[in-house]
């Protein structure tokens, strides 16, 4: 006799108060469960303060003002993206050379709907894994205020004559995912997010106001500062969110660099 596949999902059933079952479809049927699992979100207790600045190589770069500093690499993200875009491409072509709606056609269709979803997992899973990896850093650090540069208006703002490689990389940036992951973890932690805006943060330095514009990893100005890039731009965030201008910090700390995807 056939079991019905609820009696046989409601075994393996989270525990906590489930909020909303639904039946849906990849590839192949499943169960989508959401569930309260009874975890309160933790009361905001001011401390120290940290920023972010957002990029494509270091999907996070995070500066606390007690000298501490963090790089999250965003490196898994960016091979997924081109793999996924390699493989489309592929499909795409040969598909350009069937009959619409043929055989081998609806073919290639159901490959190009497989590696979308595959891909769309494997990020996804990665931007998890990245932000709670920088919410355990702020555990770690005390830090109880987070402040992220906002980097809309970078696509549109840079300028039109580009080369295709740059223009890839603006469209892979899914800078809006990690500030939606990155809101939630921190608030269920008591760590309450700002976002603030971060322009001219990695140009300018804080020592002598001089504004310049660096393609390495590291920022060297003629006064003699230097830092990491993208540690550079966290800091500069950090100094307008709290005293409204870029300032200098103390003797900078070695960043720690983490590979959580």
């Amino acid at each position: 006799k056939r079991i019905p596949p609820l009696v046989v999902y409601a075994k393996n059933l989270p525990k906590g108060t489930i909020k909303e079952i639904e039946l849906c479809y990849d590839h192949g049927l499943y169960l989508s469960v959401s569930y309260d699992d009874g975890q309160e979100t933790l009361p905001y207790t001011p401390q120290h303060s940290a920023a972010v600045d957002m990029g494509e190589i270091h999907t996070i770069a995070s500066f606390c003002d007690n000298g501490e500093s963090v790089l999250l690499s965003g490196r898994k993200l960016r091979s997924t993206h081109r793999l996924r875009n390699k493989k489309l491409r592929e499909l795409q072509k040969l598909q350009s050379q069937c009959k619409k709606g043929s055989r081998r056609w609806k073919k290639y269709q159901r490959a190009k709907r497989y590696i979308l979803s595959k891909s769309e997992r494997q990020l996804r899973d990665a931007f998890h894994k990245t932000t709670k990896a920088f919410v355990d850093w702020c555990i770690q650090q005390s830090v109880s205020d987070v402040y992220v540069g906002n980097p809309e208006g970078v696509q549109r703002h840079t300028k039109k004559k580009r080369r295709k490689n740059v223009n890839q990389k603006l469209s892979n940036w899914s800078f809006g995912k990690v500030k939606q992951y990155l809101e939630y973890k921190c608030q269920s932690k008591g760590i309450k997010v700002t976002f603030v805006n971060e322009a001219y943060s990695s140009q300018t330095c804080p020592v002598c106001q001089r504004k310049k514009k660096v393609r390495t990893r590291m920022y060297h100005c003629h006064c003699g500062y230097t830092s990491h890039r993208d540690i550079h731009g966290a800091k500069n965030i950090l100094s307008q969110a709290l005293y409204g201008s870029f300032e200098p910090w103390g003797q900078e700390k070695i960043p720690t660099y983490l590979r959580p995807a």
